[in-house]
């Protein structure tokens, strides 16, 4: 189970650096794009087990609701990252949470199964008109 494990962390690893600079995601997308479904959850778990000074950018991942989920354990890591990236020019409104459409990283990519996979930060697209 261990070993299991480290393998998924890496593959969440692997994700999260590719988020650009300025750039933000969450949770459900990066668990997505490393294969595994809607293991958000195992993210979190993932970037915790980070080590300090590690160069993951962990910063850049957020909740789906465009908050940090650090800020609600009111520890100084929630204040770090939105340091961070506001050092990436990305800024939250006045209720604390960061623009997915504005700030969001698009990517498209093919699933195992052939079909796009959307990121969380892009409206899902209509396929019947509004009544």
């Amino acid at each position: 189970m261990v070993a299991a494990a480290g393998g998924s962390h890496e593959r969440i690893y692997a994700v999260v650096r590719k988020i650009p600079r300025g750039r933000v995601t969450t949770y459900g997308t990066v668990a997505r794009l490393a294969g595994l479904g809607r293991h958000a959850r195992l993210v979190g778990y993932a970037l915790s087990a980070l080590p300090e000074g590690t160069s993951v950018p962990w910063h850049r991942v957020i909740n789906a609701q465009g908050r940090l989920s650090l800020d609600r354990v009111a520890s100084s890591a929630g204040i770090t990252q939105m340091m961070r990236l506001a050092r990436e020019g990305v800024r939250a409104d006045a209720a604390g949470r960061i623009a997915l459409t504005k700030y969001g990283w698009r990517v498209e990519t093919a699933g195992p199964d052939r079909r796009t996979v959307r990121t969380a930060d892009r409206p899902r697209e209509r396929t019947k008109p509004r009544r």
